[in-house]
């Protein structure tokens, strides 16, 4: 019967794992799904502002430069943002593993 309750013990062990696993997963999205909207309420708010800029603009030379300097920003803006949640997404993926690391350290000896 000893074995039985091992076997019974090893699964619940496993399905706590996976628990932890999954709850820092879901946090780690979560965190994402806010800094994604966070982003794009920061984007709008910039667009708009250029926009404003470019269309107030006295001269063509002034809404070129407007305009260039909005690409400038938006670009540096969005590789900013993509490093970012790449680094989370890693984040996630680490904290993912990390209730498992002790069983795979077993099961390697």
């Amino acid at each position: 019967m000893n074995g039985f309750e091992d076997f019974q013990k090893l699964g619940k062990d496993n399905m706590e794992l996976a628990m932890k696993s999954v709850g820092s997963a879901s946090k780690g999205f979560q965190a994402i799904a806010a800094e994604v909207a966070d982003y794009n309420k920061k984007s709008f708010e910039n667009s708009t502002a250029a926009f404003e800029k470019i269309v107030g603009s006295k001269s063509l030379d002034k809404a070129i430069e407007a305009q260039s300097e909005f690409v400038r920003t938006s670009y540096e803006g969005v590789v900013g943002e993509m490093t970012k949640l790449g680094e989370m997404y890693a984040d996630i993926a680490k904290d993912a593993y990390k209730p498992f690391e002790g069983v795979i350290g077993k099961v390697g000896k």
